[in-house]
């Protein structure tokens, strides 16, 4: 235990000073009660006061003076708390085939909607992470707990080019690295380029090492651009972090006009059948916008039970407010008086 204010631990020294004077003062009415005659009176309070009865009221008092005392320390304590808790990057494909009506309005106003919902949802331990994706990945929006922030990042995104699943994932990957880095991990200004180095092979873990982080795959799943997407899965395989594919889009398709040119587009579910399947994930179909909207409610982030450093200054200053009112309720029935 930890304490906000200790020097009010001080305050502990004054019990002992405040007993011996109450008891100076029981002693000598006492014998002012003895003094005039009342020695009937005195042996009576006297067998009162040193039986058990006597003596429960007073200790009362005293644990709550003393328990008073370190709650004005404003303690604190290590406390296992369970919550909400994980990072998830919402990686969305933004190739020109998104812009599809076969859901309505289009398949990226439908997945920009449902993903809005499911950010405002989450409790502030869940981070969220926005990467954006379509012959090239990119991390519009680091992971944050900053629901404004991400909201923002999600309405930016608008229809561009071609299909890479591939360098959507591994920009997924590289988002939740920098998550589980730390806001400081290379956090320095220097003006002297790093030397290139090969990124380290990572050790392949189990599945679902990586628990709390996932990424939620939103596609029509039509790859066109490098690098294999289940060379790519399989990366994220090795880190333990599941994907959760998304298949947005009908498996008929539909006819889509980009510049100028008119592009027959449909839904590759067996390709976002595989990437999930490779890490662990699932697979969702969202034919509409409602399914869209049943996808995210199915996304449980996983519930933990972190250490964490609680003020408990409220549960001792109520349980010494206990410990005080019995002491004097009981000093009332059984002595007659108030101490």
């Amino acid at each position: 235990m930890s304490f906000i204010w200790p020097f009010m631990l001080l305050t502990l020294a004054l019990i002992p000073l405040g007993v011996a004077l109450y008891y100076l003062i029981e002693r000598g009415r006492r014998r002012r009660l003895a003094a005039y005659g009342g020695s009937l009176v005195a042996q009576e309070t006297t067998h009162r006061t040193t039986g058990l009865r006597g003596r429960v009221p007073p200790a009362l008092l005293v644990c709550g003076l003393i328990v008073m005392s370190v709650a004005m320390a404003r303690p604190q304590a290590v406390i296992s708390l369970p919550r909400q808790e994980g990072t998830v990057i919402l990686a969305f494909d933004v190739s020109g085939s998104m812009a599809a009506t076969d859901l309505k309005p289009t398949r990226m106003d439908a997945a920009k909607a449902a993903a809005k919902d499911f950010v405002s949802k989450q409790p502030s331990s869940v981070t969220i992470g926005v990467v954006a994706f379509s012959d090239g990945g990119i991390s519009v929006q680091t992971p944050t707990n900053d629901q404004a922030t991400v909201l923002a990042a999600i309405d930016r995104l608008a229809p561009q080019h071609g299909t890479s699943l591939g360098q959507g994932i591994l920009a997924s990957l590289d988002a939740i690295a920098v998550a589980e880095a730390g806001p400081y991990a290379n956090n320095y200004y220097s003006n002297v380029s790093p030397a290139p180095t090969a990124a380290p092979t990572p050790t392949p873990v189990p599945s679902g090492t990586h628990a709390p982080a996932v990424i939620v795959l939103l596609s029509d799943g039509e790859n066109n651009e490098n690098p294999d997407p289940q060379a790519a899965a399989q990366t994220a395989a090795d880190r333990g972090v599941r994907i959760y594919t998304v298949g947005i889009g009908s498996p008929s398709g539909t006819t889509v006009t980009i510049d100028g040119f008119q592009l027959h587009t449909q839904l590759d579910q067996a390709t976002l059948q595989g990437i999930s399947q490779t890490t662990g994930g699932t697979y969702y179909a969202a034919a509409d916008e409602q399914q869209l909207f049943s996808v995210y409610d199915n996304l449980d982030t996983q519930l933990v039970v972190q250490p964490q450093l609680t003020e408990i200054t409220s549960v001792l200053a109520g349980l010494s407010l206990v410990l005080l009112i019995g002491g004097a309720l009981t000093s009332l029935l059984w002595l007659g008086r108030l101490l």
